[in-house]
């Protein structure tokens, strides 16, 4: 369920991240080789990046595949950017949502995306809708399971939690009341990258002497210095720095891997 990507380093191309790699988000989109779950990511696609001395980032989003939208070919040839998240979508759903359905999600210096699925959905969820406060459960930004974990996760970063904290304590509450879940999460504001392992694939690429590091659902190309990242594991990251932290299993969970 859906492909996505970060990266922060020095400024190049969109491109040279999204469609010019032998095995990039565009190929992904209809070739992934490492997804665990669906086959073709063709429900949308987005990218959102930032531009220097600007903390609030500009996004591109459509509905369609992204192998059939010559706009992005042209933009993504000639935007330039240090940091960015992309993301192809699997829906987990059939729905009417659109462009705003398609990640990444955005408020302020954020950008969001969840590749995976809720189990369940929507009965599972709906007691951590419901503790969410009025006026935030009513700017859902779509009717997905996608749009309501990044609720959850955006509530926690304006009550003052740390990237990794927020993705962290979303996922355990998320998995606690819908196990099966895969809650691959990936946060960024330009500046850092936060993202968790759980139930699908995630990996990075890092070169701390470029100041360069890329965290993405699977490498988009052979190079040797892609990391695979445990299950079960949040990961930060700066430019010049990587941090693995186990996040502790469910006691449900933990029992369907017995």
């Amino acid at each position: 369920m859906c492909r996505h990507l970060a990266y922060l380093g020095a400024e190049i191309p969109l491109g040279r991240l999204l469609s010019e790699p032998k095995h990039s988000l565009v190929r992904q989109a209809w070739e992934p080789r490492r997804q665990r779950s669906g086959t073709v990511n063709a429900d949308g696609f987005g990218v959102g990046w930032y531009a220097e001395g600007d903390p609030v980032p500009a996004r591109y989003r459509r509905s369609g595949p992204i192998w059939a939208d010559l706009a992005f070919t042209d933009l993504a040839r000639v935007v330039r950017s240090g940091a960015a998240l992309a993301a192809v979508r699997d829906g987990t759903r059939p729905g009417a949502d659109g462009e705003a359905a398609a990640a990444p999600f955005a408020d302020g210096p954020w950008l969001f995306s969840h590749n995976g699925s809720v189990r369940d959905w929507p009965d599972s969820a709906a007691p951590l809708a419901l503790g969410l406060p009025p006026e935030e459960l009513l700017q859902l930004a779509a009717r997905t399971d996608s749009a309501l974990v990044w609720a959850l996760v955006l509530h926690r970063l304006r009550s003052g939690d740390a990237p990794g904290t927020a993705l962290a304590e979303t996922v355990r509450e998320l998995a606690e009341a819908a196990p099966g879940s895969r809650l691959n999460l990936l946060l960024t504001d330009g500046v850092t990258i936060a993202a968790t392992a759980w139930g699908d694939s995630l990996w990075y690429l890092a070169d701390a002497e470029a100041h360069r590091v890329v965290v993405a659902s699977e490498p988009y190309d052979d190079d040797a210095r892609w990391c695979e990242v445990p299950d079960l594991t949040l990961l930060t990251a700066t430019r010049t720095r990587v941090d693995l932290t186990p996040l502790k299993e469910t006691p449900l969970r933990e029992k369907e891997r017995q």
